[in-house]
């Protein structure tokens, strides 16, 4: 094995460990733990081929990653962990949490997804279904993946855990009841089911958050929209709520600038905000939230803001806009 052909796997493993931590730096240090350790076995290693050193890697990472498990927190959506909430009068009476309690965002392009990429490839790491996988014991979650994310055999399976195919088949069964019950299937993977991207929707987000017109961002609405803020623990649903928040505390994203990217499969913006007085004659824009958007016959069915510059050093974003 060489060094060339150990890293050509490394934004596939990035992948499978981003879905079993739910957060990018986490399935970073993962992944170069994998590499390392592929390294240093490498002289005893014997392949028969590109899919076998696959597999070989797959089970270091999986080893790698249930290691790294030793006292679980499940990541979360705002969604999975509080109530149904109200617009707050004080927005600084906002309950945040620590980082590590949230779902993170990952950059499609960081995972090697596009927008032409199969309905299985985009769902499966969707920020519902990663979210959903965080529910599952260790073992469960990278059964599942190995399984249904990456179309292993129960055979293939069997051997990279160390377990019976009656062992495998069973603890898969019990993922996918538990997945089912989150509102979190994935899709048959075929070569034409992948939908695009609505373009025409992000273009109008984007057109009427930066001239944060109110009126024309609830008309992108379903009446069942959802939106949240992580870190904040609140979370809205419907046009209602989600325009009060827009006219009130929401006010604070007037004059934004904005980047489109794509995130978990999904359109996505980056959001500058203005930092610059109103006197100091040089205006500076900088970071402030990704927001994920989530879509369903032409308008938005769901809107995550993920608050915090951290995340666009993720995305290889700017520092900030002059």
């Amino acid at each position: 094995m060489t060094t060339i052909e150990a890293e050509s796997y490394r934004r596939e493993i990035l992948g499978y460990c981003y879905r079993f931590f739910g957060c990018v730096a986490e399935a970073e240090d993962a992944t170069q733990e994998t590499m390392l350790r592929a390294w240093k076995a490498r002289d005893g290693a014997e392949f028969g081929g590109r899919s076998s050193l696959r597999t070989w890697l797959y089970s270091i990472a999986t080893n790698v990653c249930l290691d790294m498990t030793r006292a679980p927190q499940r990541r979360s959506l705002p969604t999975d962990l509080s109530a149904l909430g109200s617009v707050p009068g004080d927005p600084t009476s906002l309950t945040t949490m620590p980082e590590q309690t949230w779902i993170g965002p990952a950059s499609d392009a960081h995972l090697g997804i596009d927008p032409s990429a199969t309905a299985l490839t985009r769902e499966s790491v969707r920020l519902a279904f990663v979210a959903a996988l965080q529910f599952l014991p260790p073992r469960q979650r990278v059964v599942l993946i190995l399984r249904d994310v990456l179309v292993l055999s129960a055979a293939e399976c069997a051997e990279l855990l160390d377990m019976s195919v009656a062992s495998v088949n069973s603890a898969l069964a019990r993922a996918r009841t538990t997945m089912a019950r989150h509102g979190a299937t994935l899709p048959a993977d075929t070569a034409d089911d992948a939908p695009a991207y609505d373009t025409r929707l992000l273009e109008k987000y984007v057109a009427a958050f930066e001239a944060y017109d109110v009126d024309r961002l609830v008309a992108l609405l379903t009446e069942d929209a959802e939106f949240s803020m992580p870190p904040f623990e609140l979370w809205l649903r419907g046009p209602a709520q989600i325009e009060q928040w827009w006219r009130g505390p929401g006010q604070v994203c007037r004059n934004s600038r904005t980047i489109v990217t794509s995130a978990n499969g999904r359109p996505a913006v980056a959001v500058y905000h203005d930092t610059g007085g109103p006197d100091d004659g040089a205006a500076r824009w900088e970071p402030f939230a990704i927001h994920v958007l989530e879509s369903r016959a032409g308008r938005i069915s769901s809107l995550t803001h993920f608050i915090g510059a951290g995340h666009f050093a993720e995305f290889g974003l700017p520092a900030h806009l002059p």
